[in-house]
């Protein structure tokens, strides 16, 4: 019996080995490709092409997208599998664009791999009719954590399809930005997209923002105005704090959903629009359907495909190249002199819980830059007694009681000179982490003689 063939192109040797070897495993005929440029080659000269091919983005000389667009152009139906250990609304919404089957990040489980060829080879592929043409470049969104890479493959994915979305997430969590990358990554990019923050807007100018207003239609509406509906024909219509539009305006912004069409406040002629529309909102819209403060049917009609962003607290591995992205373009737009954290700022960033989330960190990069005195940017600097530490929901001393509790369930012995220890070798690692390594600085802060620093440190080493 025939086996399909299934094609690896990576320059990386030991990903392009461990790849074949587990399709191999699963009984799949492999052949393997170093660079886009030999893959290309072999594709041209084959008498079938493969029945699916995995391919790396970033390679020597064409890149994996390049020979994306060109398998696309030979062969529409091949489907194929872009790998990456860069992800990114870029990378991931290109290779949706041009064609991909699915995207997968690096490092990827070899058994996701491996069903994912299965689904391929069970299930016909879609031809692609036409290639997307070139947008404009995306907003800033980083993250390299699991949960934003997830991320960026949905908005590859959703920016695609003419479908509402409904982006949901804390305040200043990026909705707005996420919306964005949405719209410059979809067909309608070269259309307008037009914002409206529903809640700041008063109730009784809402609707005339809205859907606009001929002149003499009210006190003070002295020339027509063109709402936002029409003013994004043809593109993408962000509504943000989606939850706090009044009753009567959904029953309206329903009916616009439904038919593509409204009338201007006090004006007679239909008006017929083509847009997309993408709400947001840090609301349980679900509740506030069960209180009677939100239409269901507009939620579903809105909720079609829902985008969740994590807040900061849950990607904190991303703090240290936001905050260094935010300080470096704070200070060239400020014209001052490039700054940076030192590592005890950076661990301090970390540990805070920022309920203001990426705005938070954002506003705070920007009084830095503008303020801080120095090019290295330490703990003092950045003011934040106040911040919340993150200590897995208790404090110290309740993290303690619960710590000792547990050791003395044990019959641990010496438990007071144990703890004693720990103690020691915490408070001196914090205070060194917050004075960059100094050990005079970091004895002053804690109130102890150089000396006895030093000595603590030799015995916190030896027992370890």
């Amino acid at each position: 019996m025939h086996r399909p063939e299934l094609w690896v192109v990576d320059d990386d040797a030991s990903v392009r080995f461990v790849l074949a070897t587990a399709l191999r495993d699963a009984g799949h005929a492999v052949r393997e490709f170093a660079d886009g440029a030999t893959a290309w080659s072999a594709l041209q000269e084959a008498a079938s092409p493969p029945a699916l091919l995995f391919t790396d983005v970033r390679m020597p000389g064409d890149d994996g997208l390049k020979l994306l667009e060109r398998i696309k152009r030979l062969h529409p139906d091949l489907p194929v599998v872009v790998m990456s250990a860069h992800t990114d609304v870029t990378s991931t919404a290109g290779a949706f664009r041009g064609g991909a089957y699915e995207f997968l990040s690096k490092p990827f489980d070899l058994d996701d791999a491996v069903g994912l060829a299965a689904r391929v080879l069970d299930t016909p592929a879609v031809a692609e009719s036409e290639v997307a043409p070139e947008v404009p470049e995306t907003p800033l969104l980083i993250g390299d954590t699991p949960v934003m890479q997830a991320l960026f493959r949905s908005i590859g994915r959703v920016a695609q399809a003419p479908l509402n979305v409904l982006i949901t997430g804390e305040t200043g969590t990026g909705k707005e930005l996420v919306a964005h990358a949405i719209h410059l990554e979809s067909p309608r990019a070269s259309r307008p997209f037009v914002a409206l923050n529903t809640a700041a807007i008063p109730a009784e100018l809402l609707e005339s923002e809205l859907f606009g207003h001929e002149a003499g239609a009210f006190t003070g509406a002295a020339r027509r105005h063109v709402g936002r509906f029409e003013q994004a024909d043809g593109g993408t219509l962000f509504l943000d704090e989606i939850g706090d539009m009044p009753a009567p305006l959904q029953t309206r912004l329903l009916r616009v959903l439904a038919e593509g069409e409204f009338f201007r406040v006090g004006g007679r002629e239909l008006i017929r629009v083509d847009v997309r529309i993408i709400a947001a909102t840090h609301q349980p819209l679900e509740q506030l359907v069960a209180q009677g403060r939100f239409r269901a049917d507009l939620l579903h009609r809105l909720d079609v495909v829902r985008l969740a962003i994590p807040p900061l607290r849950e990607r904190r591995d991303d703090i240290p190249r936001l905050a260094e992205g935010f300080l470096q373009r704070a200070a060239q737009r400020l014209d001052v002199g490039p700054k940076r954290f030192t590592r005890a700022a950076m661990q301090r960033l970390q540990a805070h819980d920022w309920p203001g989330n990426v705005r938070e960190l954002e506003n705070l990069c920007w009084r830095l830059a503008a303020m801080a005195p120095d090019a290295r940017i330490g703990v003092d600097d950045l003011q934040l007694n106040s911040m919340q530490i993150h200590v897995a929901g208790l404090d110290w001393e309740q993290a303690l009681a619960a710590w000792a509790y547990s050791q003395l369930a044990t019959d641990v012995d010496d438990l007071h000179a144990k703890a004693r220890a720990r103690f020691d070798a915490v408070m001196l690692q914090a205070a060194l982490d917050a004075t960059d390594g100094h050990r005079g600085h970091a004895a002053d802060r804690l109130g102890l003689g150089r000396n006895t620093v030093t000595r603590k440190l030799g015995s916190s080493r030896k027992r370890r």
